[in-house]
């Protein structure tokens, strides 16, 4: 007889291989890294010989899930800022959080959590998408589960990078430190479309061909990146991706959720595939991706959890039966993708969508030893109907949990035997674990308790400071204001005609400023909008200093462009009380006696403040410059017939309050 390593025995054998075999009393052999046998438990028995025999009556013994996508190193943020949207929940939270903490050891330290967890639920083989990936490799290759790990690459600096020619440097190193590895298979993982340009794309796309790699990218998440996609491109998503060339990579796209029927073939004529992601997808309500579709139109589609903090587990069986009964529900039909094409899905599909389908994902001759068994008997998974074979899936599907694991096998090593862990350290991972959290919170804490800390997280890397001289007034002459334009010492540099629409965020404590979301409509001669600008500003309800005891010296801690909608501010800021002033602004841009002043004619609209207004001020950057300028304000007043009483020291939000 010929010995082999390991045999598995008097279980259920869910082959998942193209036939599609079932051995309802069956056996899997296993020698060095690699499957020797399959089959019935008699012949196997009567041909193989093992000192390792695992007896699997009552079990089933079936592929190793596989999930198609995460971000392991995110088991950190798990629960961190839930119900939310997704950019709120992104930009506002994940990524200030991540580019405070995340470190080589933070990646690495989650990664083994997240293995753990997989593991616990039968996980063999998953593609990951995150920051310092060799921290990640190396910690899932210590503990035995095969990964496509893919290092993020964005146009904005990382959590690793400072730029995206660091990001592209650290990658070609990772892919030459780890390609050909039996466990890891290195990635190039530009994040999105929109979180990088056309040229990093196709360095991406180079990078990933040169050395016959997986690309990893999300595309068509949401809804508003499609329709900024047509709007800014004048293409989809998919389109963009196809004119720019990135499919010349085997390109691994995630989500997929608002991609049209013309879109399906393009993907499977590219030989892309997709990792369908219903729970997180479902919780950020970015929508049910057409996944029946897909699978109809020959594209290669698996399964996955995304990351911990946007589902918050990395249980595949939860995301198997929800992947099956979304699907239903969104063809209104019973019958669309029945239990086996789901887990298939999970096992050999999904290792074909992770382009490693030739070495997992199935029970086969000479596949990696990568294979579960799971008590096919636990209380939930009682009684059985044996007459129809095919139950097996259904079983498997719709009834079977994470916790009904009891051996992981990876490329032929013991990962978990009896429900114990055997390469991880669980109790000190969790311990590590919770400490993180515990700073984490601590940084939230200061943060949410600070106005312009809370905006620095989102600012981005335009955002600026300003002092500005200024004097506001009931203006009760308008010619007046052309006659000093028409001085001789004066020279109109622009002239500018805007409606604008401003609304503050006012919090519970008063002396920690407020924030001012404004659109400035930019009007021609016409009056019809030509462009439009939206800006972020922070200013503390205090003026810093006062000249003639009417032209203030003001302090903005924060300008920056406003880049998201209105809605993102206000869901992210949350605050006390909303204002809203929209007004008609003239400004001019004038040279005063060689220095720069602003001149605004301001009519408030809503609310109705009546009379007119005007406003000088000029920019500053020191006492002494500030006092000058604050000389010429006062001499420009004096021309323009403005006595003190028409002097206004509150501003238009000051005297709305006070309406």
């Amino acid at each position: 007889m010929e010995r082999v390593d390991c045999l598995f025995v008097g279980g259920i054998v869910v082959t998942m291989d193209t036939a599609f075999n079932l051995y309802l009393d069956g056996a899997v052999a296993v020698r060095g890294d690699s499957i020797i046998a399959v089959g019935v438990s008699e012949t196997i028995i009567a041909q193989y010989e093992s000192d390792a025999v695992i007896d699997c009556a009552g079990k089933i013994i079936m592929p190793g899930l596989v999930n198609a996508h995460t971000h392991t190193s995110m088991t950190l943020l798990r629960g961190l800022a839930d119900d939310r949207r997704l950019d709120v929940w992104l930009m506002g939270y994940m990524m200030p959080v991540e580019r405070q903490f995340v470190s080589p050891e933070f990646c690495r330290l989650g990664a083994q959590l997240a293995c753990a967890e997989m593991i616990r639920s039968g996980v063999t083989a998953f593609a990951d998408m995150y920051y310092h990936e060799a921290e990640i490799a190396a910690a899932v290759a210590d503990i035995g589960m095969r990964g496509v790990l893919g290092e993020t690459i964005l146009k904005f600096p990382a959590p690793d990078a400072e730029s995206y020619e660091e990001s592209l440097a650290y990658t070609r190193r990772f892919i030459q430190d780890w390609k050909g590895h039996p466990l890891i298979t290195p990635a190039v993982a530009p994040h999105a479309p929109y979180s990088n340009t056309d040229e990093i794309l196709q360095i991406c796309t180079s990078l990933a061909t040169e050395y016959d790699v997986p690309l990893l990218i999300h595309i068509a998440e949401t809804k508003l990146e499609v329709e900024n996609s047509l709007s800014e491109f004048g293409m989809t998503v998919v389109d963009r991706m196809k004119a720019l060339g990135l499919f010349a990579a085997k390109v691994l796209a995630a989500h997929c959720v608002h991609i049209t029927p013309t879109e399906i073939p393009v993907l499977c004529d590219e030989g892309a595939t997709v990792a369908h992601c219903p729970t997180s997808n479902l919780k950020l309500a970015s929508g049910i991706a057409p996944i029946a579709q897909m699978l109809k139109g020959e594209v290669i589609v698996g399964i996955g959890t995304d990351g911990p903090a946007s589902n918050n587990d990395l249980d595949m069986f939860e995301e198997v039966r929800l992947a099956a009964i979304l699907a239903k529900t969104a063809a209104s039909d019973p019958t669309t993708l029945p239990a086996r094409q789901a887990l298939l899905m999970a096992t050999r599909q999904g290792a074909e969508a992770l382009f490693i389908g030739d070495i997992t994902g199935s029970l086969e001759v000479g596949k990696r030893a990568d294979l579960i068994v799971i008590d096919a008997e636990p209380l939930h998974n009682m009684p059985q109907f044996n007459r129809d074979i095919n139950n097996v899936y259904s079983r498997i599907v719709y009834a079977s949990h994470a916790s009904d694991v009891e051996h992981v096998m990876v490329n032929g090593r013991w990962l978990m035997r009896d429900r114990a862990l055997l390469t991880v350290d669980e109790a000190a991972i969790l311990k590590a674990a919770q400490a993180v959290a515990v700073q984490i919170d601590r940084f939230l804490e200061e943060r949410e308790g600070d106005v312009l800390s809370k905006l620095l997280a989102i600012g981005g890397i335009e955002q600026s400071e300003s002092f500005e001289v200024q004097v506001k007034a009931r203006l009760n002459d308008e010619s007046f204001v052309d006659k000093l334009l028409k001085r001789p010492d004066v020279a109109v540099v622009q002239s500018i005609h805007y409606r604008q629409y401003d609304t503050y965020f006012l919090f519970g404590d008063p002396d920690s400023g407020r924030v001012r979301y404004r659109e400035d409509d930019r009007l021609g001669d016409d009056g019809e909008i030509k462009s439009v600008r939206t800006r972020l500003t922070f200013t503390m309800p205090t003026k810093e200093r006062a000249f003639h005891q009417t032209i203030l010296l003001s302090h903005s801690r924060f300008i920056a462009n406003a880049d998201r909608p209105l809605r993102f501010y206000r869901e992210y800021f949350r605050p006390s009380r909303e204002l809203e002033l929209h007004k008609d602004r003239r400004r001019w841009h004038i040279l005063y006696q060689g220095v720069l002043f602003y001149v605004n004619v301001d009519r408030v609209i809503s609310p109705q403040i009546h009379g007119t207004f005007i406003e000088i001020k000029s920019r500053t950057w020191s006492a002494n410059d500030a006092e000058i300028k604050a000389d010429r304000i006062q001499e420009m007043i004096t021309f323009l017939g403005i006595s003190e009483a028409d002097i206004l020291r509150a501003d238009y939000l000051e005297m709305q309050t006070d309406a």
